[in-house]
């Protein structure tokens, strides 16, 4: 990919048709449980009502959670939002962007040695549009990335 064929940043990847279905359960369940503890006969007591409410919210956070997979690009670095973890990277820790056949998810492999799913990229929204989103992450990533260091053999 050329230079110019990269994203402009900041460029922000998001799993689109997972975050629209997960919202849109989670609305619902959480619109659901209160219409139910509502909608009770009277023979339910209030801490019931409470309850089935908490219920419903505690489960629509849930999908809310799963909602949030995310990665943020910018001159400085990465941001990788997976489902409890917030990870920000420089550009140079960032060795290799990895999206194999049948991977859930992007993996970035870092100068640590250490591996960090980016949970942003997923294949399950269309594959052409993750293989696309992994080979501008690490186009960007090897454009903003450390140089090369210097031979210093004498």
């Amino acid at each position: 990919m050329s230079t110019s064929e990269l994203p402009a940043l900041p460029v922000t990847w998001v799993p689109r048709r997972n975050r629209v279905v997960l919202l849109t359960a989670s609305g619902l369940l959480a619109a659901t449980f209160l219409t139910m503890a509502l909608v009770l006969p009277q023979s339910w007591q209030l801490n019931d009502r409470v309850m089935l409410a908490c219920l419903g919210l505690a489960l629509s956070s849930v999908g809310l959670m799963l909602a949030r997979p995310k990665i943020l690009a910018d001159a400085e670095g990465v941001t990788v939002v997976n489902h409890l973890h917030t990870r920000r990277l420089h550009w140079a820790e960032i060795v290799r962007v990895n999206l194999r056949q049948g991977d859930p998810w992007a993996t970035l492999d870092l100068a640590d040695g250490t591996s960090l799913a980016a949970m942003g990229i997923q294949p399950s929204g269309g594959r052409a549009q993750a293989v696309q989103a992994a080979r501008a992450l690490r186009d960007l990533a090897e454009l903003h990335g450390a140089p090369a260091e210097p031979d210093v053999t004498r």
